[in-house]
């Protein structure tokens, strides 16, 4: 699931309204961890914003932290965690928070950007059924 989610550049393949993804850097760090630059546009009816986050790939840890950089927030981070809990199976966690700059958009685009964020779970759980597949129950 790690590998699912750092994998940003599929985005526009599958997460809501994430219209386009670009990748403007991408370093290794001495500690390990893999740190992105990205733009991404998200787009809902005649709506387009794009802004910039830096994403940390912390594997060693099974964590990513995407930080707000530039664009029509005021602050946005999200972080992931991945605990394994078995072979082909582990809990995911996702925490999100933002907050727009413009009232109006906050006005335009709130409800329907935490709309969106509801579904992302969702469109994550997808997207690693049809990689991954799905899990087979165990039978009694």
């Amino acid at each position: 699931m790690f590998d699912l989610v750092a994998d940003v550049e599929r985005y526009p393949e599958f997460v809501p309204l994430c219209s386009a993804l670009k990748i403007r850097q991408r370093m290794a760090k001495p500690d390990g961890t893999e740190v992105l630059v990205a733009d991404m546009t998200v787009s809902f009816k005649l709506v387009r914003e794009s802004f910039t986050s830096r994403v940390t790939l912390d594997r060693a840890n099974l964590k990513i932290l995407v930080e707000y950089l530039q664009g029509p927030f005021s602050n946005l981070e999200n972080r992931w965690t991945f605990e394994p809990k078995g072979e082909d199976v582990c809990d995911v966690g996702f925490f999100l928070a933002y907050e727009f700059k413009s009232r109006m958009l906050a006005m335009l685009m709130g409800s329907m950007f935490d709309a969106a964020f509801a579904r992302f779970s969702t469109a994550f759980e997808k997207r690693a059924d049809a990689i991954y597949g799905r899990p087979k129950l165990a039978s009694s």
